[in-house]
This record gives C-alpha cells, structure tokens and sequence, in this order.
C-alpha cells in the first residue's frame, strides 16, 4: 500500500545530552552534535531496499512546547537515517483524539508507531490492532499496557524523578508543612508513577515526616485550567507552602499566578527552561527557587532510533537488549516498577538561578 507521508520540518536546534544527577546546579550546554555522525550511528536503521521506510510519532497534544522538542528530536534522528516521519499532534489531550490519530496512521500503513499516551488502558485495544497490522509499536514519556507495545522509552527512572521532586519540597518548604500537586490528566501515566512513588517515598522515609500533602490537583496539561486550579490551592489551602507540578503546562501556569499575585507559596516541579526563566529565583519576587526536567529533543531522538531498529529487527525490546543511539551511545532496556521494559535516557536535571539564562536559550 502506498503510503501517505506528512513530513514534519522542525528548524530550533539543540545543544546534545544534559549532565545526569539531581545535586548539580550549573552546568556548561554540551556541544551540539553533528548531523553526520548521527546519521553514521545509525546507517544500519537507514538501509531499506525499495521505499523509505515511515516512523510515526503521536504527542499528547498540539501546541505543547515538551511536545514539539520531542517530535523534534524525533524528526532528527529519524530523517537523519534518511526514514520518512509523521507526526500526529491531536487537537485535545484525551485518548478519544490519540485513538483517531493512531487509526489515521494504521491507514496509512507506516511501519512504526510511537506514542505519548493519555491514558494507560483506553489506548491498548487500538494498538493492538497497530500491531495485528504489522505495524510496530513503542511509547514515549507516557506508557501504555506492557502488552500493547514494545518498549517504553522514558526520560528517567520514576524513583529518580520522585527523590528530586520531594528532596525540593522537603528544601523549599523548610523541612515541614503541606504542599500540593498539580499533575496532569487524571489518567496520565507518567504522571501517575512519579506522584505514586513521591507519596510511596515520603511514607517510607522518615525525613519526609513533617510535609503534609493536602490535594493532587489536575489541569490536564492546559493552561487556562491549570491557572484555575492553582488559584483554587491557594484559596483552599491558607498553610499551602510548596505547590509541585510535574507537568510543564503545570509548572509554567502555576508560576505565573504565583508571582503575579505575590504568593509566598512557592513552586518546584518539572519545566521548560525558556518558559520558565523569568520565575526562577531565590528571592520573594520569584516564585520558583528550582525546577527539575531532562533534555526532551534526546528523549525524542532515542525514541526514534527505538523505532528504526524495532523496524530493522535488530532490536526487540526485550529486557537486556542494547540499543544503539547515535550520538546518545548505547542504552541498555531495563524493567520499571512493575516489571516493564523501559529504556530511560538520563535523570532529571536541576535548572536554578545560576543556569537558568543558557538552557533557556536552548530549550
């Protein structure tokens, strides 16, 4: 079947790899890497007899800044290897709009398909038909059922993210009071694990003993609701010190109702560094001390090399299998909390006053 391509150009370039570790504060952006040995790394996924082979990508949603540095580093590794790209960014971020884009790509018939998934159980019977298509299937950032896809390529250990994310809260907020998080979707799965493992931690660690978490509150990754439900902790929650969002829709609305109403309540979670900029600070003007996030351009780029080697059959998977990414080196699949198989491309990294200025520029 012929195949109908929606090619994706994304011009913003990106300074390759952030440094690992959640205790780093500054950090000099790596070099960018060049097109040329990317493309060299992964000459094997590139070697198609007959027609170019088509890798799909689909995003939460459209007009998502984490998105769109995904897809681009998608589109990079992908077009790098000379394969053709679709990326299928859903008007709404709801199962309902990735399911009818999934059906749209399984039409097409491309060869591989990669999502970022809003939910974890209403996506599985759709990709189950991806696959009884032939089609192969991964996710990205959010996981779905282990049975419906391959691998799951993710952007750090769940119980990494958890340990900075409460390690922040337990700093900002002096050691004691409530806090809150303003997550996502309800049904996000990334989401999901890393409040589940913060609560799961803070349970379990006596450290975490004075902090009082008093509401998981959901925006659903838009902006208009995330203000509304920031404002809503603030007036039901006069003791609220440290709010969290580990969404960077979240982070970046809650930041504005902060500091635009003087709040003392302060704010840590996950973020954009260019969207972030102008809230990060140690002072009362600001209202977010430090943020955490990974480089989401080499999540996109290890996410397509996943699936140009799912396509090329020199990769499964399968729980200790090596694969090689470019410029990334070599990633080895592991399991996740509930057995999963998951190939994560490095632990979060914190953005503060100190660093805030250069990564803004990048990312």
């Amino acid at each position: 079947m012929k195949k109908q391509i929606v090619s994706v150009l994304l011009t913003a370039t990106m300074a390759a790899g952030l440094l690992a570790g959640c205790g780093g504060s500054s950090s000099e952006p790596a070099a960018a890497s060049s097109a040329a040995a990317e493309t060299a790394a992964s000459s094997a996924a590139a070697e198609t007899t007959g027609e170019a082979k088509t890798y799909a990508l689909v995003t939460k949603s459209a007009g998502n800044p984490f998105m769109e540095l995904l897809a681009q580093g998608f589109t990079e590794a992908v077009e790098g290897a000379g394969g053709q790209v679709v990326i299928q960014n859903p008007e709404s971020a709801t199962a309902d709009a990735q399911i009818s884009a999934i059906n749209s790509l399984i039409s097409q018939g491309v060869d591989s398909i990669c999502v970022s998934a809003n939910d974890a159980n209403a996506l599985s019977a759709v990709l189950q038909q991806a696959k009884d298509a032939g089609i192969q299937v991964l996710t990205t950032d959010s996981d779905v059922e282990a049975s419906s896809r391959s691998v799951f390529v993710g952007p750090a250990g769940v119980d990494d993210v958890a340990v900075c994310l409460m390690d922040a809260i337990l700093d900002i907020s002096g050691g004691e009071g409530q806090y809150a998080i303003l997550s996502a979707t309800s049904q996000a799965t990334n989401q999901n694990a890393w409040i589940d493992s913060m609560k799961a931690l803070a349970e379990s660690d006596e450290k975490y003993a004075n902090l009082e978490l008093v509401e998981v509150a959901y925006g659903d990754d838009e902006p208009q609701k995330s203000t509304d439900q920031t404002q809503a902790l603030l007036q039901k929650y006069p003791d609220l010190k440290v709010i969290c969002a580990p969404t960077t829709v979240g982070i970046a609305a809650a930041a504005k109702v902060l500091q635009d109403q003087g709040s003392s309540v302060k704010l840590t979670g996950l973020g954009l560094p260019s969207e972030m900029q102008a809230y990060i600070g140690t002072d009362d003007a600001h209202s977010c001390p430090y943020m955490y996030l990974w480089n989401n351009i080499d999540l996109g780029k290890l996410a397509g090399y996943a699936s140009m080697a799912l396509v090329d059959g020199s990769f499964t998977g399968a729980e200790g299998e090596s694969l090689e990414a470019g410029d990334l080196g070599t990633v080895t699949v592991g399991t996740g909390l509930n057995g999963e198989t998951v190939v994560n491309v490095g632990a979060p990294f914190r953005f503060d006053a100190e660093n805030i200025a250069e990564w803004a520029e990048l990312m």
